[in-house]
């Protein structure tokens, strides 16, 4: 962490691109092609809990390695150093397990184009980002509303080419505890981590994800005890039957790519600037990567391409996240 705060931010959000992008790849390849044994693609549930087992582990695997779990909430355990969360990040796990369902479940949705969903998922947080910050009595500049403006503008143009949400029911609550999630988590984040602390940054990680890793997948094993409903079935797939399918290869590309998402995601969602900056700059990112994964998925896989005012809203994202690397960096040379 001493090395990152050397690393400046948008060197942070590329690599949140670099790992982002393969994991819109994989995800919507899993739920467009065939399996072998099912005679159809997977649907967005049946893939959800290996590639959350896969994240936990490897989540924690980082956490103990890394040496994060050191500045940690912690209890003793005999020999052992059990990190345990606050109040807090409880709730922000919460938040975080919302997300953890939603996001990858957002690109598997039929008929439903992975910029589309990306738009309307960000476009909701990047409203929420400011908000946040008022309530806690933060400034927000110039240029965070501008960006912000603009992906509004991109928001506008996209709907309006579709004519619409014109979303299946599913997506529309997936929508929903998305932004619940997130609104969650950045409330929580900027009340106890956004400092610019690197051990705040490690302490909040290890914590929250103590909480959401679990939990989302024992809500997932509840719903699949359950048996009620097609849900159950698919999830029932996805605990049990994944793990000798060839589809495994493509489970552990997901659980591999979201734990290297997570960890980029914390350190640029906790950089002690305003949520209108940071909260922007990672989600045009993942946009961009949603955006550049369907162009790849269309030119060599054959999918649907996206559409050109969907193109042009990842267009105008783009430039937000110009705006939000190079105004900060003139204000501070004019100041300086």
């Amino acid at each position: 962490m001493k090395a990152a705060r050397a690393f400046p931010l948008e060197g942070f959000v590329f690599l949140y691109f670099l790992a982002y992008l393969p994991n819109v790849i994989i995800t919507k390849l899993v739920t467009s092609t065939p399996n072998a044994a099912l005679d159809r693609p997977l649907t967005g549930l049946e893939t959800l809990p290996a590639s959350l087992i896969i994240n936990l582990v490897l989540t924690y695997a980082f956490i103990w390695l890394s040496g994060w779990h050191k500045d940690a909430n912690a209890v003793q355990l005999s020999a052992t150093r059990v990190p345990v969360p606050t109040r807090y990040t409880v709730l922000s796990g919460i938040g975080t397990s919302l997300v953890l369902f939603t996001v990858p479940l957002s690109f598997t949705f039929e008929g439903v184009s992975i910029p589309f969903i990306q738009l309307i998922m960000r476009g909701d947080i990047l409203v929420i980002a400011p908000l946040v910050d008022l309530l806690f009595g933060r400034k927000v500049r110039w240029w965070s509303w501008t960006a912000l403006v603009m992906v509004l503008i991109a928001l506008v143009i996209t709907l309006s080419d579709r004519g619409g949400l014109h979303l299946p029911p599913l997506a529309i609550l997936t929508v929903v505890l998305y932004t619940i999630g997130y609104f969650m988590r950045l409330v929580v984040m900027t009340k106890i981590s956004k400092s610019g602390d690197p051990a705040s940054v490690r302490r909040y990680f290890v914590e929250e994800k103590v909480v959401a890793l679990p939990l989302s997948v024992a809500i997932l094993a509840a719903i699949s005890a359950s048996g009620i409903g097609g849900q159950a079935g698919e999830l029932h797939w996805g605990f049990i039957d994944v793990w000798r399918d060839p589809a495994l290869v493509s489970m552990l590309g997901i659980g591999s790519t979201l734990t290297v998402i997570s960890v980029l995601a914390i350190i640029i969602l906790l950089d002690p600037r305003e949520n209108a900056y940071c909260v922007p700059l990672e989600r045009a990112a993942s946009l961009v990567a949603g955006v550049g994964g369907a162009i790849l998925l269309a030119a060599f896989w054959g999918l649907k391409e996206p559409r050109p005012a969907e193109l042009v809203g990842a267009a105008i994202l783009i430039g937000a996240i110009v705006l939000l690397s190079l105004a900060p960096r003139l204000a501070a040379k004019r100041q300086g």
